[in-house]
């Protein structure tokens, strides 16, 4: 029965990587050949032909440079800001007692109930009454940005509030013992603790981020110099008749940031036990 089960579960994990690998695979395999605006039927599991006109027409594309460009600062601005609030607040929910935490906690938990999409509309509106221009912060970096970090806190703050609510008190009552406060605290000696869980935080907010297509459509896309590189992906396809090979050959260009990133951090991930023997038992 132990073979049996092990054997299972061998099956199991090859068939779930088939499953998931294989649109990349049919992904990557097309991207290579010349589609006269139709898909092959039946689908092609190995290229036909070895063809870099899809990437060279994408490289080609004027508006490419920039889109990359946009999508760098939106990504690595997001992700900052993010991280830097979405820490503040766990911290505040952790380890600060005050009126109405767990209530408003709970509100937090029922916003994450809620599909995003449902939001855009009311937060269109208000990111368009913020400034002093007739559409507001639409069509701008800072706007997405703030819609971002925004729209991401309540999520966040449950990520990272576990983690700061396990590690031991005494530390905090430490620092409060040598005349410190709760900046002390959290920059001193939380913030250091919690690195690993930040860290994971801050490649998922990255990876989300970079790839997220229909808030930056919203809020960008109707002005061209602001769009992302999903934006731009998106416009590659035509009104009545679509060549995949460019929507493949765009694709794949834009997941290489996110594969090295994968590739460079994938030991950085939450590990715990970082905080025991911190304190004598």
């Amino acid at each position: 029965m132990k073979h049996l089960g092990k054997f299972l579960f061998w099956v199991v994990l090859c068939l779930s990587v088939v499953i998931f690998i294989l649109p990349f695979w049919f992904m990557i395999c097309n991207s290579f050949e010349e589609f006269s605006y139709v898909l092959p039927n039946p689908p092609h599991l190995f290229p036909s032909r070895i063809s870099f006109a899809a990437y060279e027409h994408v490289l080609s594309q004027s508006n490419l440079p920039q889109a990359a460009l946009n999508s760098v600062v939106i990504t690595l601005l997001t992700a900052f800001f993010t991280v830097l609030v979405a820490s503040l607040s766990a911290y505040g929910f952790a380890r600060i007692d005050f009126f109405g935490r767990e209530v408003l906690f709970r509100l937090y938990l029922f916003t994450l109930m809620l599909p995003g999409f449902l939001g855009i509309i009311p937060q269109f509106l208000v990111l368009q009454g913020i400034g002093a221009s007739q559409n507001g912060l639409i069509g701008t970096k800072a706007g997405l940005i703030l819609l971002y970090v925004g729209g991401g806190i309540c999520g966040n703050t449950f990520f990272l509030r576990g983690h700061m609510a396990a590690l031991p008190k005494e530390l905090e009552d430490a620092v409060k013992i040598d005349g410190g406060g709760h900046m002390t605290t959290f920059f001193r000696v939380m913030l250091p603790l919690a690195l690993p869980s930040i860290g994971t935080l801050a490649i998922f907010c990255l990876q989300g981020t970079w790839e997220e297509f229909f808030s930056a459509k919203v809020i960008l896309g109707g002005v061209q110099s602001q769009i992302t590189l999903p934006v731009m992906i998106q416009s590659l396809k035509g009104a009545h008749a679509t060549r995949w090979e460019w929507i493949f050959a765009a694709s794949i260009l834009a997941q290489i940031p996110m594969i090295v990133l994968f590739a460079v951090f994938q030991k950085r991930f939450v590990v715990s036990g970082l905080a025991e023997g911190s304190v004598k038992a």
